[in-house]
């Protein structure tokens, strides 16, 4: 399980290390296009039931740890559809490997060409 720390936050947001490492190329390419926009996510198994969102801006310090050594393989048609979602007035929806479906860049959707993993 991945850690996502944002600001000073005391405790850190858990996300999947796989789902991470999709969300992180997407938050990447925003904050370095100097964008600020919302993330949303439901809470996992174990937490109250429920849903979060925080604001992220290129100011507030985010750090992501992972617990496998080396990066994932990512999927274009993850990365895709959470870029698609980041560009929409909702922002970034954290989504999980279930929610995409495989194939999907190949039915046209593909990420923003300047998209690359970080």
């Amino acid at each position: 399980m991945g850690m996502l720390y944002y600001h000073g936050a005391e405790n850190p947001i858990q996300i999947e290390d796989l789902a991470l490492a999709h969300l992180k190329v997407v938050i990447a390419t925003k904050l370095r296009r100097n964008e600020s926009f919302t993330l949303s996510w439901r809470h996992p198994e174990g937490h109250p039931v429920g849903r979060s969102t925080i604001w992220l801006h290129p100011s507030i310090p985010l750090r992501f740890v992972f617990d496998e050594p080396e990066p994932p393989e990512l999927r274009p048609e993850w990365i895709a559809a959470m870029a698609n979602s980041a560009n929409s007035s909702g922002g970034i929806t954290l989504l999980t490997a279930d929610m995409i479906p495989h194939g999907a860049a190949a039915a046209g959707e593909t990420p923003e060409a300047d998209i690359a993993p970080v």
